[in-house]
């Protein structure tokens, strides 16, 4: 709580250089110097502009002009990145122009009336204000120590680049510093946290913003003024909107995936989380394969969405704690046909239908639906039957208490080869040696209302492949 009023406290000393010189003696006057208010004015308009934009919001200018003919006002919409500043380039070409208190005032209103909104956000509307002055007057303070200015304005390339990478270099450093405070305080982290958020927010999008920013700067300098520098912002603001859609289409997919995993756990209690663990379980398992982040993502969907097919089942079939019959487990086992045909039609899914539809393969070909064996078997799928496996051991069910994760490993090595694939196997043991998992705990009346069955029991037998196994058995590694 302190640290949210500090930053805004270390904000508003920024901007004392501002006031007149008889109020503020000793002060360099370097930095307020003589403020170039109409430009600052417009600068502040134009990064509130943009941010809007590529935020996916309506712009202050069509608010206005709705408001001027009006027009009833626009529908409320959340921000693609919602705490995040999406549009750099005015915000930095702001820092090469204007005095060190002037730049810190560029993002001030676009983050104080742009941010978030509704009840309780006031507060990090204001912090997050404070935030880019404090980026935006350190950045600028390294451009001016190292004559900035003069070699900008005297075009002297490529001198003036040297300190607009290190104003760049200034902002990302205050910015990651900022934010790893916070996550320490209210997280409890360590203090590595400052360096690696540092280094996160200093990537190729933001060197690419900064270069836009320097043109716009050099451009509203020359003959021709601010108009030529919003000729310099169009094509950055049109990659600004094309990001902002692709954010709002990727937000409205995990919308989607999210109804649906909502559905299935409604009707078992015992399962509620188990999609999402699952999701988490399959991409440690493919980070551990060096899968590429795009496939990732739709991995993802795939072990989230395993057990949509589950919609299709009689729920007193999910909940039964007792044996199946043969026309019952029949009628389980078809879960993943039924779930393939639900989400079919789902373009943005891609690999993740033959996930969905066969992550209850077995690598000796006794699985179903198909009897796909070894390489047959999707790599989603073999993941997923992994991970699937892995989280249904460590929970409790409906018919029979949750293990330790050593004791579902030791499982999972048991029938590598047969009913699991060997890398998938290694990579999830792998993955766990790094990253911490906890096993679902439940009520002592949950546990207790369940039986405690061991690992290892008899893996169900199969005459044909292709064919549901027969009931005679329990199924192998926990999985239903």
């Amino acid at each position: 709580m302190r640290y949210l009023v500090a930053v805004p406290v270390v904000a508003l000393c920024c901007l004392v250089p501002l006031l007149p010189a008889a109020v503020t003696p000793g002060v360099p006057r370097w930095l307020g110097g003589v403020t170039d208010w109409p430009k600052l004015g417009l600068l502040a308009f134009l990064h509130g502009c943009w941010e809007s934009l590529a935020q996916g919001l309506p712009t202050p200018c069509l608010v206005l002009v709705r408001r001027m003919l009006r027009r009833p006002a626009l529908p409320a919409r959340v921000p693609a990145r919602p705490g995040a500043n999406a549009f750099f380039p005015v915000l930095f070409a702001g820092v090469l122009m204007l005095p060190p208190s002037a730049a810190a005032l560029v993002a001030a209103p676009a983050a104080v009336l742009g941010g978030p909104s509704g009840p309780g956000c006031r507060r990090r509307q204001l912090f997050n204000g404070s935030q880019l002055a404090l980026c935006a007057f350190a950045s600028s303070v390294v451009f001016h120590l190292l004559c900035g200015p003069q070699l900008l304005l005297g075009s002297r390339f490529p001198a003036a680049l040297l300190p607009g990478f290190a104003s760049v270099a200034a902002f990302c450093l205050v910015n990651g510093v900022v934010v790893g405070v916070m996550v320490m305080l209210s997280e409890g982290r360590g203090a590595g946290v400052l360096l690696r958020g540092a280094c996160a927010v200093c990537g190729l999008p933001v060197l690419v913003h900064a270069a836009g920013g320097l043109m716009v700067a050099v451009l509203w300098q020359g003959p021709y003024g601010a108009f030529a520098a919003l000729l310099a912002l169009l094509p950055l603001s049109i990659s600004a909107w094309v990001f902002a859609q692709g954010q709002r289409e990727q937000d409205a997919h995990q919308a989607t995936v999210q109804s649906l995993v909502q559905a299935v756990e409604i009707k078992d209690a015992y399962t509620r989380g188990h999609s999402e663990r699952v999701g988490r379980a399959s991409v440690l398992i493919a980070d551990q394969l060096g899968m590429e982040a795009e496939r990732l993502r739709t991995l993802r969907f795939a072990g989230v969405l395993h057990d949509v097919g589950k919609l299709g089942v009689a729920t007193e079939l999910l909940r039964r704690n007792g044996p199946l019959s043969e026309e019952e487990r029949r009628a389980v086992e078809i879960h993943p046909v039924y779930g393939y045909e639900l989400v079919r039609g789902i373009d943005f899914l891609g690999e993740a239908h033959a996930g969905i539809l066969h992550h209850h393969e077995r690598m000796d070909g006794r699985g179903y639906p198909s009897g796909l064996a070894g390489p047959q078997i999707p790599e989603f799928a073999r993941i997923i039957s992994v991970a699937d496996a892995f989280d249904s051991m460590t929970s409790t069910r409906s018919y029979r208490r949750g293990r330790p994760v050593t004791e579902a490993v030791a499982e999972l090595e048991r029938c590598t080869g047969s009913q699991f694939d060997p890398v998938m196997v290694r990579a999830l043991i792998d993955a766990l040696a790094v990253h911490d998992w906890q096993p679902v705990v439940h009520s002592e009346d949950c546990v207790r209302a369940v039986p405690d069955i061991p690992l290892g029991v008899p893996e169900p037998v199969r005459t044909a492949p292709g064919r549901v196994p027969s009931p005679g058995g329990v199924p192998a590694a926990g999985q239903q």
